[in-house]
């Protein structure tokens, strides 16, 4: 399975969100390390981290994970 391409994820969420950049880049880094870390499969992470992302941002938690 092919990955996206981070920066095109970021853009995407923020532009669906109204949301900066820069805190929806720092939301999925800090998210995909906490998802990231034990993961035994990783092929579906990226789909689990911008789903979470989305969802923090949409019930306005911005960030809290």
């Amino acid at each position: 399975m092919a990955k996206p391409n981070v920066e095109e994820v970021v853009e995407e969420i923020a532009r669906q969100t109204h949301t900066p950049q820069e805190t929806v880049s720092r939301m999925y880094a800090d998210t995909w390390a906490q998802y990231n870390e034990g993961a035994v499969i990783r092929d579906y992470l990226h789909v689990l981290v911008a789903k979470r992302v989305r969802e923090n941002l949409r019930n306005g938690s911005g960030g809290k994970h």
